[in-house]
């Protein structure tokens, strides 16, 4: 690759980011105003409640939406990177079902007066599941390890999750594990923003610093090795910053599925096929995703507010599906 494709491929992911980023100024100044009660602009700043609604409800709920889709995108395109495989997700591999499983075990023997206690227990499920990941994968990073360990780790999580729910010392605490594992940003206070966003900053910083290491390793794991790529570091950082920025994700607004699959994907043809240029735009394009996606959600005439988890479970599957036919056909 000569030095003027390389200009042009950095020049076209400015350029994605620059659309990225004004799309998503675009879907937070949109999610303030949409609601069961729209809130104009000019309604915005001032002492009366539509000023109030905006900065304790909507404003710390859009902030939140921001951060985790930013983090499940990026999370996303780092496990793609790592595996080399366009289908790895956090939640695919049982990292989300770990944090997951941490979280409802707070809720469950009711650790919930102390605001700290469920995000610490949600943040040690992503742990010991990213944990266990790496080591059974080794120094290798075998993509078939990792697989066969996320669906162990995925159904025993599952299971023990279920466990809890059936034995759930009253219908109030199964009322609130289940509603909580569907997945939303109703009623989130500048305290969720406060716990999450600091925790995912970290992750997303150990994340980008495996940008020119996961480069080295398309081309395999002994070329890395021979341009002195450290993969044992590789790994570990992987593990760090997935393990940190799903944690804080799954302990602020529940399981949100699908995001980091998504939208790795939307952004790969304009970003190019380097692992490293794909990282910033799918935390774009995760957070715009995410914020559009509970902006939905709030206007929907329904009832009750649909959970966002659910909402992205019903855009994820079909994608899922389609890139599991398209590939079919390409090794057809």
């Amino acid at each position: 690759m000569n030095g003027e494709s390389i200009n042009g491929g950095r020049l076209q992911g400015f350029t994605l980011n620059i659309v990225l980023a004004i799309g998503l100024v675009v879907a937070m100044a949109l999610s303030l105003a949409a609601g069961k009660v729209w809130v104009a602009p000019s309604a915005w700043w001032g002492n009366d409640l539509s000023a109030l609604i905006i900065m304790e409800l909507r404003l710390p709920r859009t902030l939140l939406g921001a951060a985790i889709g930013a983090a499940l995108g990026m999370a996303g395109a780092t496990m793609q990177g790592y595996l080399r495989n366009p289908l790895a997700d956090p939640g695919v591999f049982g990292v989300s079902a770990s944090s997951a499983l941490g979280a409802v075990t707070s809720l469950y023997f009711g650790y919930t007066m102390a605001a700290w206690l469920l995000p610490a227990f949600a943040l040690g499920g992503a742990a010991i599941g990213m944990g266990l990941l790496a080591l059974l994968a080794g120094r290798t990073g075998s993509l078939i390890l990792f697989t066969l360990a996320g669906v162990i780790l995925s159904s025993l999580a599952g299971s023990l999750t279920s466990l809890m729910i059936s034995l759930a010392p009253t219908p109030f605490a199964t009322t609130e594990i289940i509603s909580w594992l569907m997945g939303a940003l109703t009623d989130r206070s500048w305290n969720d923003v406060k716990l999450a966003v600091p925790i995912i900053a970290v992750g997303m910083l150990s994340l980008v610093a495996t940008g020119r290491s996961l480069d080295a390793l398309t081309l395999g794991e002994d070329a890395a090795r021979s341009m002195g790529v450290n993969v044992l570091r590789l790994q570990w950082l992987a593990v760090l910053g997935v393990g940190l920025t799903v944690g804080a994700s799954v302990a602020a607004a529940g399981i949100i599925g699908f995001v980091g699959l998504i939208v790795p994907h939307l952004v790969r043809p304009f970003a190019g096929h380097r692992p490293s240029a794909v990282l910033l735009p799918s935390a774009l394009a995760g957070a715009l995703l995410v914020v559009g996606a509970d902006s939905a959600v709030r206007i929907l005439p329904t009832v009750s507010e649909l959970r966002l988890g659910i909402a992205m479970s019903l855009l994820g599957a079909p994608f899922f599906m389609v890139l599991l036919f398209k590939m079919h056909r390409e090794l057809a």
